[in-house]
């Protein structure tokens, strides 16, 4: 987006956005940009909806519970959605909403909670989790907001898992060493990348996970890595090797 832009709010909208148009907002949004930003007639704002690129909008009505904004021009295309998935074992709720607003910042394209049976939290409010994942495209700039999937357990996930689609997994077992000489080998495959709980993954599921064809198991370092650490490092890493930041 122009960084002539880059003050001004910004804010993820459903409806689509074309030349002319007008967007009324609902009542959170209407207060956030009438009540807390304070915005007035003739304001202006950048709109996305993960479609139609970004948007300059101005604010033609700015009653609390209603405001109306048209729009001006787009100001920047639309980006394509990244095919980079990524599986995590959910945590409890400060770092959970941390993994899943750096899963959107590091461009994860579809992001998937994973019951292990060292899971720290096994019931996920599934709105708080997109909300959280919106929220973060809007600060960051990002056009395309990932899907959020609804948890599913392990064993269902491997078995529905789609064999053309390289699935990498952390492992703290697997020797210490640099995880870009396997990446280096995907590239032009589709990849996901699975994060395990606090505690790791147990035994039965690291032995499973190995004997799968589609499973490559990497090394993060020398290091044990907390499990949000553990994802930003591969997810950067990933971009960094064979993903969007070449």
């Amino acid at each position: 987006m122009p960084r002539t832009h880059a003050a001004l709010p910004r804010l993820y909208v459903e409806p689509d956005l074309v030349a002319g148009g007008q967007v009324a907002l609902g009542k959170e949004q209407s207060l956030y940009l009438a009540a807390v930003l304070r915005k007035s007639v003739g304001d202006e704002v950048v709109l996305f909806n993960g479609r139609d690129g970004a948007w300059l909008a101005r604010l033609v009505s700015d009653a609390k519970k209603s405001v109306v904004l048209a729009l001006v021009e787009r100001i920047a295309v639309q980006t394509p959605a990244s095919d980079l998935w990524y599986g995590f074992a959910p945590l409890k709720t400060e770092r959970l909403d941390y993994v899943i607003q750096k899963a959107v910042e590091m461009g994860a394209g579809t992001i998937q909670p994973v019951l292990t049976r060292f899971t720290q939290v096994s019931r996920l409010k599934h709105e708080r989790l997109v909300a959280n994942a919106i929220e973060a495209a809007e600060q960051c700039e990002v056009l395309s907001v990932p899907r959020v999937e609804p948890e599913v357990t392990l064993e269902r996930l491997l078995d529905g898992w789609p064999a053309e689609r390289v699935l990498v997994f952390a492992d703290e077992g697997e020797a210490s060493s640099s995880p870009v000489a396997a990446l280096e080998g995907l590239k032009g495959r589709q990849v996901g990348l699975l994060i395990g709980p606090e505690g790791g993954f147990s035994d039965e599921e690291r032995a499973r996970l190995r004997a799968l064809p589609f499973v490559v198991p990497v090394s993060l370092g020398p290091r044990i890595l907390r499990a949000d650490t553990a994802a930003v490092a591969a997810l950067a890493v990933i971009q960094a090797t064979i993903g969007d930041w070449r």
